[in-house]
């Protein structure tokens, strides 16, 4: 913005400058051309006079000045060509030397004077004029600019100030200040209302998910207590045994569903942080899935590797993590490897195709028609911005996924 303000003023300037000096170089050439007229018009005048008074051709005594006298119809005088001689009575600009010339042509008593005036002169003045006026020009336009940047520093140094305020880290504190100009007051005011809205709708949904997830725990749970009391009448059929499963099944899942609703409803910080074994969190993690049909699960992580976290929210994530491996590796082996920092999970799935990889971490993005209500990846985002950790998504050169998570700096130790 500095820059662009800094920009347009100097044009503007650059504009007005470009005007004056061209006016002014216009009016120093008029006035050259008038003194030089005049020049000529005194010096023939008293060269005439005094020409008749001595009776012999009194010259100028300026440089580039010669002064010539001749009859009409007789032969010229040394050094004038026949294009000057012939000029009618006036004052001419004369290029057919090859230069410019100034030429004053009078008669007097029969005789023709004609006083032609070299313009070398008078070029090389207007050419450091000119020269000099470019130069003046030219550092003007710098200095404007400068100036005009330094003032529009001034003047947008508020709304930085305010740009990192709202960057920052919000301790509740308003954006408006009375010692704020005023229409940076009327942008702070507006930033205030703004975040008091966002901050009246983040706390509706909040209270919305956390309710319908408590709301949900109970039915949901005399659901599945009646579901297992079918499971214990031996008379039950197949068929109806089949359903009860499902029931408990589906029932599970919505269970899942509003905890996760729960969770992203509120903001999952870390309560108890303690250092937690890397390699016997993926263990327990893994052991509380029961897979059925993959082949296995490779994990390559030092033993002694640990993260201090709160145990809790770790598990959920390896959790999730582990889970979303496991629905869309297709059967194939899972790995997980520690590199550094840095918790790879990787399956050898289909992976996440054409689209982009980072849109997993969407809430209610489920992948294909595999079974899922698409918050796994989204608690899993947002417990680790909640922990200080990234999260990242692509797509494994040789087929599959890899889901990685960054611990950020010294959170891991062997």
């Amino acid at each position: 913005m500095r820059i662009r303000i800094a920009v347009s003023v100097t044009a503007m300037l650059l504009v007005l400058i470009v005007a004056q000096s061209l006016a002014l170089v216009g009016l120093y050439e008029e006035m050259e051309e008038e003194f030089i007229d005049g020049t000529l018009d005194e010096q023939l005048q008293y060269s005439i006079e005094h020409s008749r008074q001595l009776g012999i051709l009194i010259g100028p005594q300026t440089p580039h000045m010669a002064l010539y006298r001749f009859t009409p119809g007789a032969e010229l005088p040394q050094g004038l060509s026949p294009e000057l001689a012939g000029l009618p009575l006036g004052n001419h600009e004369d290029w057919s030397s090859g230069r410019e010339l100034h030429v004053a042509v009078r008669e007097a008593d029969s005789q023709r004077y004609v006083l032609v005036y070299d313009e070398s002169e008078h070029r090389a003045r207007e050419s450091a004029v000119t020269t000099a006026v470019v130069i003046g020009g030219l550092m003007l336009v710098a200095l404007s600019f400068v100036l005009a940047y330094a003032i529009a520093g001034r003047m947008t140094r508020g709304l930085e100030t305010l740009a990192e305020r709202v960057e920052g880290e919000r301790d509740g504190t308003p954006f408006a200040e009375e010692s704020l100009d005023a229409e940076l007051l009327a942008v702070a005011r507006a930033l205030d209302r703004a975040e008091a809205r966002q901050a009246a709708v983040l706390a509706r949904e909040r209270d919305f998910s956390a309710n319908l997830s408590h709301e949900l725990r109970t039915p949901l749970a005399g659901i599945r207590s009646d579901a297992e009391m079918l499971l214990t009448d031996r008379t039950l059929s197949d068929k109806a045994r089949r359903r009860a499963e499902r029931i408990i099944a589906t029932t599970d899942r919505t269970t899942t569903l509003a905890h996760s609703l729960l969770l992203l409803a509120r903001e999952a910080r870390p309560q108890v942080v303690e250092p937690v074994n890397l390699g016997a969190a993926v263990h327990s993690a893994w052991s509380r899935l029961h897979p059925a049909g993959a082949e296995a699960l490779t994990i390559r992580i030092d033993p002694q590797a640990e993260v201090a976290t709160d145990p809790n929210l770790l598990a959920l994530v390896l959790h999730n993590l582990l889970e979303n491996a496991l629905r869309h590796g297709e059967g194939h082996a899972i790995e997980v490897v520690l590199e550094g920092r840095r918790l790879e999970v990787r399956d050898r799935g289909a992976g996440f195709g054409t689209e982009d990889p980072m849109r997993c971490f969407e809430r209610f993005r489920r992948g294909g028609s595999k079974p899922g209500h698409g918050l796994g990846l989204a608690l899993v985002r947002h417990i680790c911005t909640a922990c200080g950790w990234s999260v990242h998504a692509a797509n494994r050169p040789d087929g599959g996924a890899c889901l990685t998570i960054d611990f950020g700096a010294g959170p891991t130790s062997a």
